[in-house]
């Protein structure tokens, strides 16, 4: 009997070699009340430092939040949030250990199982795939309320293998406010439609400039093209976050701009947007 049973569990692991870690996807998305993909159509429009100080303003108003860095070829998100050292095995399971930024803050980044900072990831779509299924089904995340997931810009892999394993994942779309970064935001608000994944909103970054000198605001890459293109799609617009050379400074120290100039056009309008998120999870 007991070789009988063996032999069917062999059959049905051979149908079906992934069911173990789909399993274990699903079973830790279970305990994800909301899980939040930070888009962008192109490079450079402060992505990962807009899912970074998001990340931190919710878990400040004392959500559980994690975020997973699912740029792999760019993973910033531990340099940013202060964040050194190797992943480890979970006290209470064999899964991998997020590792801690506060409290209920914690993170989980390809930089943080690799031995060199600096050594190039040269994965094809597969093994991506492979590896982001394992962020989310190997880790010991528990339990939370936002899990908040940073791509890499465009719609490629990663934001494809997003889409297919987390149905009911939701996308922030950021950009700034010049056409040539609108234009590759119309591709991402098209490539959520195409795999259906709802749009919770827009975001613009870098929205203007506030000389610490004089006080007047100039409008380097222009200002509001991020509010329209969200109202001639129907989405909502969650709001403009200004430049600020203190955001720089922060995120190559490690450190939140949020804790250390909390009065600043960017950490207010940070708060702000992280009050409309935190409306999820009442809904």
């Amino acid at each position: 009997m007991v070789q009988i049973q063996e032999s069917m569990q062999a059959a049905k692991q051979k149908q079906d070699p992934h069911a173990e870690q789909n399993a274990a996807v699903e079973k830790s998305l279970g305990r994800i009340k909301q899980k939040l993909i930070v888009m962008s159509g192109k490079g450079g429009v402060g992505k990962t430092s807009t899912s970074v100080n998001l990340a931190i303003a919710l878990a400040k108003k004392g959500f559980q939040v994690g975020i997973m860095d699912v740029d792999l070829h760019g993973p910033d998100v531990p340099r940013m949030l202060g964040l050194k050292g190797m992943l480890d095995l979970s006290k209470n399971n064999n899964k991998l250990a997020p590792m801690h930024r506060m409290d209920n803050l914690k993170a989980v980044s390809i930089e943080s199982l690799t031995m060199s900072k600096d050594d190039a990831i040269i994965w094809r779509g597969p093994i991506k795939f492979s590896a982001i299924k394992q962020f989310i089904g190997d880790v010991d995340w528990g339990d939370l309320d936002f899990l908040i997931i940073d791509s890499p810009p465009g719609t490629g892999d990663e934001p494809l293998t997003i889409a297919q394993t987390i149905k009911d994942a939701k996308a922030i779309i950021v950009t700034t406010p010049q056409e040539v970064s609108l234009a590759d935001v119309r591709k991402s608000i098209s490539f959520c439609k195409t795999v259906n994944m709802d749009i919770f909103g827009v975001i613009e970054n870098m929205s203007g400039f506030v000389c610490p000198h004089c006080g007047e605001s100039v409008d380097i890459f222009g200002v509001g093209g991020g509010e329209k293109t969200a109202a001639a799609a129907s989405i909502p617009f969650l709001g403009r976050i200004p430049m600020d050379p203190r955001v720089v400074a922060c995120g190559d120290d490690g450190c939140s701009i949020q804790e250390k100039y909390a009065d600043s056009g960017v950490a207010i309008a940070i708060g702000d947007i992280a009050d409309k998120v935190a409306t999820l999870v009442n809904q």
